[in-house]
């Protein structure tokens, strides 16, 4: 039996969900509403106060997808109670960034400043220059989005210059030697 797959997802106050018979969950929340088509062989039970996930079949497939289906009910609920947030740091000098209305701005030592923009899926903050907060209620879309700034400049290994994840951690590499002739 999976681990993670048998253990029941409580459900919060305020949130309300709603399952299809072709395995489509709605779950409605405080933050708002997620909508996702998970797998049909998956049996969604809801119970009082909770969600459990059964399988058909001790399958190999079966057993993959138990603790999957799980998780991804799990974060729908997670997302529309608490929401979710990636924290970005930049290091660098003359890297900073600065939140104008609705728009991040960059400046990553490139010719031009790169720009996001927040959308309804997701908000970005920057409370001071050298900070990004990505927030929003789908783990999968604040995930992405909080990779994409980092590639705009991720993280060198030898003075750390780039965008890296708070909890990141950059190994370091020595630089050159000189040698004396």
């Amino acid at each position: 039996m999976s681990r993670i797959g048998k253990m029941p997802i409580a459900i919060p106050a305020g949130v309300e969900i709603t399952i299809a018979n072709d395995n489509t969950v709605t779950v409605k929340g405080p933050k708002g509403t997620l909508v996702k088509t998970l797998h049909p062989d998956m049996k969604i039970v809801k119970g009082e106060g909770q969600v459990t996930v059964e399988r058909p079949t001790e399958a190999k497939e079966h057993r993959a997808l138990h603790g999957l289906t799980r998780t991804l009910l799990n974060n729908m609920v997670v997302g529309v109670s608490e929401g979710f947030q990636k924290t970005l740091q930049i290091n660098g000098v003359g890297y900073r960034c600065q939140k104008q209305g609705k728009k991040l701005t960059l400046n990553l030592g490139f010719s031009h400043p790169v720009e996001f923009e927040d959308t309804a899926d997701y908000t970005l903050e920057a409370p001071d220059p050298n900070t990004i907060i990505v927030k929003g209620i789908d783990n999968q879309i604040v995930g992405q989005i909080a990779a994409v700034i980092r590639e705009k400049r991720p993280p060198e290994p030898y003075k750390g210059k780039g965008i890296k994840y708070a909890d990141e951690v950059i190994r370091r590499k020595e630089g050159k030697t000189g040698s004396k002739k």
